[in-house]
């Protein structure tokens, strides 16, 4: 799965015999496909065709298509002799007979007569044909400048995926030092605590006891402050993002059927909103100022690739 930016530019141009067309191509982000078309009244049957063809080659994208022609014109001279303006003589002299105030023809509308431009009509199938092929090159002139952003995108995502990995894998190593740090704090209030609302407590309480209610107690606040489960599952996302970036073909048939559903950026943004909910959560769940920090980096690392993405198809 190649790697789009929805942001690109294209295009082309197609000459046939009778003429010949200009198509340029933009696209900018969206969340679905939304095509819109910049064409002279003479050329509206061509914009189903194009249509078409545009929806079989992107699948997302704010797309705008600008199309002008000009038709091959041939030289008047070729065609101005002599023979012809007596046939035009003689047509107004026969007009005249009826109509006396028939005026003459100007030099200009001997011109487009002896041209042809007044009676011969340019077939629409040729004006298709001649956008289509258009078209086609804007497109892949449009797709590889999007390949190449795309793969710039792709890299920045990777770098700030690398980051966020430095920090889960910090978070990861002080954690077990933060927990008996926050057992021995609760253990010493637990005793402090107990030694304040009965001085001789501790005479009707055996060690066994006492310890076996502190172990219990720390164990329940270790829960609610143990935050590995986010860890893992920041990591796991890590992987399936550099596996959506890397457009590995190679994997099962099946697994690729499951990866190829839905666009990239889709996938991405879907992805960064789960990331998003496991940093909030270890925020909520910080033991020690580190966490809380590593937390906020987090979120505004994910952040920024969620700005990104925005731009992936």
């Amino acid at each position: 799965m190649t790697i789009r930016s929805m942001t690109a530019y294209g295009t082309a141009r197609a000459e046939g015999p009778d003429g010949f067309v200009t198509l340029e191509v933009r696209s900018v982000n969206s969340r679905y496909l939304d095509i819109n078309f910049r064409l002279p009244d003479e050329l509206r049957v061509v914009e189903t065709h194009l249509r078409e063809q545009i929806a079989r080659t992107l699948s997302r994208g704010k797309v705008e298509i600008r199309l002008s022609y000009s038709r091959q014109r041939t030289d008047p001279m070729d065609k101005l002799d002599h023979e012809y303006v007596k046939k035009v003589a003689e047509q107004l002299r026969l007009a005249r007979q009826v109509l006396p105030d028939t005026g003459a023809p100007s030099l200009t509308d001997l011109i487009k007569g002896a041209s042809g431009q007044d009676t011969e009509e340019t077939a629409p199938d040729f004006w298709v044909t001649l956008a289509q092929q258009a078209l086609h090159q804007a497109l892949s002139d449009m797709q590889a400048n999007r390949e190449r952003e795309g793969t710039r995108l792709a890299t920045m995502l990777l770098e700030c995926a690398d980051q966020i990995n430095e920090i889960v894998e910090s978070v990861g190593h002080v954690l077990p030092q933060l927990l008996d740090e926050h057992r021995q704090k609760l253990t010493g209030k637990l005793r402090e605590t107990l030694e304040n609302a009965n001085p001789n407590g501790f005479t009707n309480i055996s060690g066994e006891e006492l310890t076996a209610r502190i172990a219990q107690e720390s164990a329940l606040f270790s829960l609610r402050i143990d935050v590995a489960e986010e860890l893992t599952r920041l990591q796991s996302h890590l992987t399936e993002l550099r596996e959506l970036l890397a457009g590995d073909e190679s994997e099962a048939p099946a697994n690729n059927a499951r990866r190829n559903k839905g666009s990239t950026g889709k996938r991405l943004d879907f992805l960064f909103q789960e990331m998003n909910r496991e940093a909030n959560t270890l925020g909520s769940k910080a033991a020690g100022i580190s966490v809380t920090r590593a937390a906020i980096d987090l979120k505004l690392l994910i952040e920024q690739m969620r700005e990104q993405a925005q731009n992936i198809e």
